[in-house]
């Protein structure tokens, strides 16, 4: 129990990078988008790079007993996943919905997690769900507030991401990798079409 609060708690630490854009927004800081995408690609080739060590030269860190999960100590772990998943909607999309997409995963997915029963099934239960869904409709609100859809949609997005395991033959995709992308797609499906 103790180590899956402290996987929640590092999960929820992500949510500083977005803190850090917005407080360089603040206070004029020359923390530009363009360089806040360089700044998620190190971090993204650095992890790379740690999985690597991890995987192929048996680095074997203390931090890594505690914080990755045992069916992950021969795989790609879900922190790459993570950082990745959030590299990628910062390239691709704007920073009124990578933002909140960002804060999905960072904040969205450990609360959902803290309500759910950790069973196995390929749909989370209907409390997990509505947990998800109202959490990162509550975390799109101030970046897309304007646009009331695209908060739905993009809660919609994450929510599906979380609670839906997706399979792809024996690999079950991980939601540190989906969660952010579904909701900025489906935010942007909404701007774009809704």
């Amino acid at each position: 129990m103790a180590d899956e609060l402290k996987r929640r708690l590092v999960h929820a630490s992500g949510s500083g990078l977005v803190a850090l854009y917005l407080l360089a927004q603040y206070l004029e800081w020359p923390l530009t988008w363009a360089r806040f995408q360089l700044l998620l690609v190190a971090l993204a080739v650095g992890v790379l790079v740690l999985e690597f060590l991890r995987l192929r030269v048996g680095l074997e860190w203390w931090l890594y007993e505690k914080l990755t999960r045992e069916y992950e100590q021969e795989q790609f772990a879900g922190y790459g996943y993570y950082m990745l998943s959030m590299t990628v909607v910062v390239l691709v999309f704007p920073p009124e919905i990578a933002l909140p997409a960002m804060l999905m995963l960072a904040l969205g997915d450990p609360i959902s997690g803290a309500v759910s029963d950790n069973s196995l099934r390929r749909v989370k239960s209907p409390r997990v769900l509505l947990t998800m869904f109202v959490v990162s409709a509550l975390l799109a609100a101030p970046f897309l507030g304007a646009y009331p859809l695209a908060v739905l949609a993009a809660a919609l997005g994450a929510t599906v991401a979380d609670g839906v395991k997706l399979r792809l033959g024996e690999f079950i995709v991980d939601d540190n990798l989906t969660i952010p992308i579904y909701a900025a797609v489906a935010a942007w499906l909404a701007l774009a079409f809704l």
